[in-house]
């Protein structure tokens, strides 16, 4: 059923051999891929935490550029948790980081929100 309309999501009756044709298109204007669907349920999972999401927001703030570990503002857990949390991030692909001596380095690639905008937009037309 169509989330929008209460209807099947197959306009009108499917002629033999053609295709049917959605009615709501999906966020990538196409149906995922089972890996494109595996990697955007990988990121989707990581944010579906409140704390994850927050640090997320974060480092995401700082327009592309680095932020240390130390200068991310205090979410409510201990720092054992941030670090568990900010891994977490990183396994799904949604950050990047970078050891210098004591102090890790977190960023957001530029591309990384490029696709998160795409799957959160629907195709033009």
């Amino acid at each position: 059923m169509c989330q929008h309309r209460g209807v099947s999501q197959v306009k009108g009756p499917q002629a033999p051999g053609r295709e049917a044709e959605p009615c709501c298109p999906s966020p990538a204007g196409r149906v995922y891929t089972a890996e494109e669907a595996e990697g955007a349920a990988r990121m989707f999972k990581a944010l579906g935490d409140p704390v994850r999401l927050r640090l997320f927001t974060a480092v995401a703030a700082h327009g592309g550029e680095e932020v240390c570990v130390c200068d991310i503002p205090d979410v409510g857990v201990s720092q054992p948790t941030v670090s568990h949390h900010l891994k977490k991030l990183r396994e799904a692909g949604l950050l990047t980081s970078e050891r210098r001596g004591t102090w890790v380095f977190y960023r957001v690639e530029p591309a990384v929100l490029a696709a998160m905008a795409r799957m959160l937009t629907t195709a033009a037309g």
